[in-house]
């Protein structure tokens, strides 16, 4: 919410009503919505929630066909990991600049080129399939993380700058909530594309970029921009500034979503590697049906908490810290239950609806921190932390389990109870949010 120098304006936590400043004779205007009848604020919903489910579906959709490309292609297990890590790498590193260039230009006119070359990169790589070119799928995975940068980052300063109150925080839930959804659904749609031919998955991204760019094009208006540009120096500046000023919480919270999101893959590559082995030998769709359990705790908890918490500072501060308590105890617990699958799996589920708890409240405070312009950048960085968060996940999972599988629990409750004393410590926001 803004604010005018003749009056501070606040916001009932019991209704929808979104207020905003207006020059006019009584200095404000306020602006009643129902959300729950609007069809068209509907559609908006589902045609954003569509740009972070295509960026998910870019990794997890391959995971399942690895082991088939090693084999036909006689590469090694390091080369076939280089499809997602290449992937992550780039869109991890690009997605500042895409952030930049939004604040600059707009969402949309990223969003767009974004999902296009994404889907034709997809062609590319499933052409170098077929050819059997290790080279091309490479270029194409590297092309595809570089376009990914501009789809969910964007997507999420974009709701930002459309809505407001407890609309943006519904909105924010809902686009968290289709990220896990992604995550939940891509192993298994990759798994079942793999039963036609193991580079099925390659094109069938095109598919998926094509409707979320229809989506995009015709159900989502972009609101105006009420100002010039910022050069580049006075962009730059002013993000600074915006860090200098409000460092200490965004860090943290960057350093929490983060982290949130390294634990939960981490722990999920854990899972999906035991799971193949003595005495459970679950593989293939199966498998992939075990390892939605987890994430489908965090999906349905992000969708209900972006929904309730509106602009509600204290009640985000509760749900974070709760959130990472879950986390924390949860996954310390495993040190000792690991080895009983049941057991194991309903932990992984507590801590994943932790994760669910975690995430909207930081994603909604995030946007709200920075004025419209500077918006991209700041939800760029963020997104970029949790970019790399997924990425790094398996492969230092991986070296932990080399050590020992208590080091793993050990290490990532740790990490939760770290991030636990930082969040409580660092993040207090005001009683309502601005």
């Amino acid at each position: 919410m803004e604010k005018t120098k003749s009056r501070k304006l606040t916001i009932s936590f019991e209704s929808d009503i979104d207020v905003y400043d207006d020059p006019g004779k009584n200095g404000t205007k306020e602006k009643a919505e129902d959300d729950s009848g609007s069809k068209g604020r509907i559609w908006e919903f589902i045609a954003i929630a569509t740009v972070p489910m295509v960026l998910v579906l870019g990794n997890s959709m391959l995971v399942p066909v690895l082991p088939d490309m090693q084999q036909l292609l006689g590469i090694s297990k390091f080369q076939s990991s280089l499809v997602i890590t290449l992937f992550s790498l780039a869109a991890g590193l690009f997605i500042p600049v895409l952030g930049y260039l939004s604040d600059r230009f707009g969402r949309k006119p990223i969003i767009i080129p974004s999902l296009i070359v994404y889907g034709a990169a997809g062609i590319l790589a499933g052409f170098g399939a077929v050819w059997k070119s290790y080279t091309v799928i490479i270029i194409a995975r590297t092309i595809q993380g570089l376009a990914a940068a501009g789809t969910a980052p964007i997507a999420m300063a974009l709701v930002g700058d459309m809505y407001k109150g407890a609309t943006e925080s519904k909105a924010l839930g809902l686009t968290e909530a289709s990220n896990g959804a992604g995550k939940v659904l891509s192993p298994i749609i990759g798994s079942l594309l793999a039963l036609i031919v193991w580079y099925a998955a390659f094109f069938a991204f095109p598919v998926f970029c094509g409707l979320s760019l229809a989506a995009v094009i015709w159900l989502i208006k972009e609101p105006k921009k009420d100002k010039e540009p910022q050069k580049l120096k006075a962009y730059i500046q002013g993000v600074g500034s915006t860090l200098k000023k409000k460092g200490r919480w965004l860090i943290t919270s960057f350093f929490a979503g983060s982290l949130g999101l390294f634990i939960l893959f981490g722990v999920l590559f854990y899972l999906s590697n035991v799971l193949e082995k003595e005495p459970y030998n679950i593989d293939g769709v199966i498998k992939g049906f075990v390892l939605a359990i987890p994430l489908l705790g965090m999906v349905t908890t992000s969708y209900i908490t972006g929904s309730v918490i509106k602009k509600n500072g204290i009640l985000m501060r509760w749900l974070m810290n709760i959130g990472l308590i879950c986390m924390t105890v949860s996954l310390a617990l495993t040190i000792f239950f690991f080895k009983n699958l049941y057991v194991f799996i309903a932990l992984l589920t507590i801590s994943s609806i932790g994760t669910g708890l975690l995430l909207p409240c930081l994603n909604t405070m995030i946007t709200g921190s920075v004025t419209k312009e500077e918006r991209g950048m700041i939800t760029s960085l963020y997104s970029c932390l949790r970019f790399l968060g997924v990425a790094a996940g398996p492969p230092l999972f991986g070296w932990m389990m080399g050590v020992s599988d208590r080091i793993v629990f050990i290490s990532v409750a740790a990490l939760s109870l770290v991030a636990l004393g930082l969040v409580f410590f660092l993040i207090k926001p005001d009683r309502q949010v601005n």
